[in-house]
């Protein structure tokens, strides 16, 4: 089913939301239907792979918490949203609202339940190549890195890095084209943030991108953004011909 056009005008969206803690998920569909989308929820992921309409969806949203640990067990929670549809992906105003109200429902009902202790967290997003749309997912990274505990965010940084490589991968990766996905990944602990961002572009050799501190490029803008993210970063590596960067950030214990 393809995005359609209300009365007044606005874009709705068909999601598809998958998950096991049924008081939660209905919370977070209700908040969906408000924004005017149909919203559709399922209890299990085999329950959602059996539907013979799911091309018919513009949007997934799956995982939103796992089950409570048992003794000596650590809480892994994963969280994915992800565009499924190609109309979704011009749709960039309605995308903005229904994932700005995702994140926000997560972080008040879902993330705020659970000790972070002891907690390991997985965060999968597929969102169309607009910079508008990577605000909120920006913000709530931060929060959740904020949350455990292991990282001061406005002392480390981390906003710039991980804005730069959400920048150069849809500017320079994916060229600002809104039919070009960018995949976010961050795996969470209290010992370590894990960030990988990955674009549908032709790569890059990041050894020819001119040297920012080279006097000769003083008033070059290019590569600047890639040095701040090496200097902020513990760890970083650019694989699949560039268009893939994976990035780690530890405490300073």
């Amino acid at each position: 089913m393809p995005l359609i056009k209300s009365n007044a005008g606005s874009t709705t969206c068909r999601i598809l939301i998958v998950g096991n803690i049924g008081a939660l998920c209905a919370g977070l569909c209700e908040e969906l239907k408000k924004l005017g989308h149909e919203c559709i929820l399922v209890g299990e992921r085999t329950e959602a792979l059996l539907r013979d309409d799911l091309v018919e969806f513009d949007l997934l949203v799956s995982e939103l918490a796992s089950d409570p640990p048992g003794p000596n067990e650590a809480a892994i929670v994963s969280f994915k949203l992800g565009v499924t549809s190609s109309p979704a992906r011009r749709a960039i105003p309605a995308l903005h609202d229904i994932i700005e109200k995702t994140l926000a429902f997560k972080l008040r009902r879902i993330d705020a339940a659970h000790d972070d202790s002891y907690l390991r967290e997985k965060i999968d997003l597929e969102l169309p190549s607009d910079l508008t749309l990577m605000n909120s997912v920006l913000e709530y990274l931060l929060d959740r890195v904020e949350r455990l505990g292991m990282v001061e965010v406005e002392q480390s940084n981390l906003f710039v890095a991980l804005d730069e490589a959400f920048v150069n991968a849809v500017k320079h990766g994916n060229r600002n084209n809104p039919e070009k996905l960018l995949r976010v990944t961050a795996e969470l602990s209290p010992h370590e943030a894990i960030f990988t961002v990955e674009d549908e572009g032709d790569g890059f050799d990041v050894r020819e991108i001119p040297d920012p501190t080279d006097p000769a490029n003083l008033f070059k803008s290019s590569g600047r953004g890639v040095l701040l993210i090496y200097n902020i970063m513990d760890e970083v590596e650019y694989s699949r011909g560039g268009a893939k960067l994976r990035m780690v950030k530890r405490p300073k214990w």
